[in-house]
C-alpha cells in the first residue's frame, strides 16, 4: 500500500489544492496524495484551477475538504503550506512525518486579472518547485531501501 501525504492550508482553495495536483503528478502511482483544510473554503479558487491548467494539471474535479475528514485515515505524512494550518494540526493515525512548508496565500492578490493570475502563477512554480523536489527525494529514498 502507497504511503499517503495529507496537505493542509486553511481554506483548501488555492495552496494545498495546487501543491496536492502538483505532487500526485510529480509522484505517479507512488504516493497518494490528497489536500484537506483547517476552515474549507468550501470551493476550489477559479485562478488556481486556470494556472494548473497552464501546465496540464487538471483540478476540476478537487473539492474543498476538511482536514477532519482524514482523522480515521491512516497518514503517513502530513505537509502545512499556511501558519494557520500548522497551528491547528492534529496527529493523524500512522502520521510519521510532518513538514511545514509555508507559500503566500495567491487567493489575497489584488489588482486586474492579469496581476491576480501573475501571483498565482508565482506561488505555483514556487510549490512546483518544492514539491517536485519532495517527490524525487521520496523516490530515490525508495529505491535505495529496495536495494537493501
Amino acid at each position: 500500500m502507497n504511503p499517503t501525504i495529507l496537505i493542509l492550508c486553511t481554506g483548501n482553495s488555492c495552496r494545498s489544492h495546487l501543491a496536492e495536483g502538483i505532487l500526485r503528478q510529480a509522484a505517479g502511482e507512488f504516493l497518494n496524495v490528497a489536500s484537506a483544510g483547517s476552515n474549507p473554503a468550501g470551493y476550489v479558487h477559479p485562478l488556481a484551477v486556470e494556472v494548473m491548467r497552464e501546465i496540464g494539471i487538471d483540478l476540476a474535479g478537487h473539492h474543498s475538504k476538511h482536514m477532519n475528514t482524514f482523522l480515521d485515515q491512516s497518514v503517513e505524512t502530513v505537509i502545512t503550506v499556511c501558519g494557520n494550518a500548522d497551528q491547528a494540526c492534529p496527529m493523524f493515525p500512522g502520521q510519521i512525518n510532518r513538514h511545514h512548508w509555508g507559500f503566500d496565500d495567491p487567493a489575497h492578490a489584488t489588482g486586474t486579472h492579469e496581476e491576480q493570475l501573475a501571483v498565482f502563477r508565482r506561488v505555483r512554480d514556487e510549490i512546483k518547485r518544492v514539491f517536485e523536489a519532495y517527490a524525487s527525494g521520496r523516490r530515490d529514498a525508495s529505491k535505495q531501501a529496495a536495494l537493501k
